[in-house]
């Protein structure tokens, strides 16, 4: 087996620090990235038993500490997705990163329409509008209303009593304690509860069962609500935009919240 070969074997993680051939037969440091590697010939037997000089290479830290940047190499740091090259925005955008994704659509603007960066970002500003347009997220809206309505309203038509005497007359018809009775939040709770804990309990039970239908929805891999308007809206825009990638508009607009923060 040939020197190099055993080199790669014993320090497969140095394969791009080998130094030539020229090196490998002497005897001194060679200088690799603020990095000495020290070679040094020993007799060792070979695995062919045809060569018994075989070299060791070992990585000794340079004299500086080179565990801490350098000013050039700070000034080199992007520090945002407009200072990052393609290669590095196209990976971060397939993790899922919005801004990475937002950033790759507009230099894909810029090579269709042959844009220069501004007038390619406000391209792409039209395109983010017609991303959130629709009428997708007033069922959410309607829900945030109702629920807020309900946790809300049902501290006073249970502990309060001007209140929960109203809701009787209109909607229970129960008998009404004596007022000895009903001299504290807690005793008109005691009362109402009489007929809040039937809708209570029933609503709690029925949001549990709804939970776990879709937690099985989505082992089936069956998308609920938000995952369907999600997906239609990326095709929306991409039949919108034709002109333009139709994967990356899609993951542009999978990947764009439902309304603008």
């Amino acid at each position: 087996m040939s020197l190099s070969t055993n080199s790669q074997r014993a320090f497969s993680m140095l394969r791009r620090m080998r130094p030539s051939s020229a090196a490998a037969t002497s005897s001194h440091a060679v200088t690799y990235s603020n990095a000495y590697y020290w070679q040094s010939p020993i007799n060792t037997p070979s695995y062919n038993n045809n060569n018994n000089n075989t070299t060791r290479r070992f990585l000794q830290t340079a004299h500086e500490d080179t565990t801490k940047p350098t000013a050039d190499i700070a000034k080199m740091m992007p520090v945002g997705m407009p200072e990052m090259n393609n290669e590095t925005l196209v990976t971060i955008a397939a993790l899922g990163n919005h801004n990475a994704r937002c950033e790759v659509l507009i230099r894909h603007i810029m090579t269709v329409d042959g844009l220069d960066y501004d007038a390619a970002k406000t391209k792409f500003e039209e395109i983010a509008e017609s991303n959130r347009a629709g009428l997708a997220v007033y069922p959410y809206f309607i829900g945030i209303s109702m629920g807020m309505i309900a946790a809300i309203g049902s501290l006073p038509l249970v502990f309060d009593l001007t209140t929960a005497v109203w809701f009787n007359e209109g909607y229970v018809t129960t008998d009404v304690p004596e007022p000895k009775d009903l001299e504290t939040m807690l005793e008109v709770g005691s009362w109402t509860w009489n007929w809040m804990e039937p809708p209570l309990g029933a609503l709690s039970f029925s949001l549990l069962c709804l939970q776990y239908a879709r937690a099985q929805l989505e082992n089936l891999g069956l998308h609920p609500y938000t995952s369907q308007v999600i997906n239609s809206r990326a095709d929306r825009l991409a039949a919108a935009f034709p002109q333009y990638n139709s994967l990356l508009i899609r993951q542009y607009s999978k990947s764009d919240p439902l309304v603008k923060r």
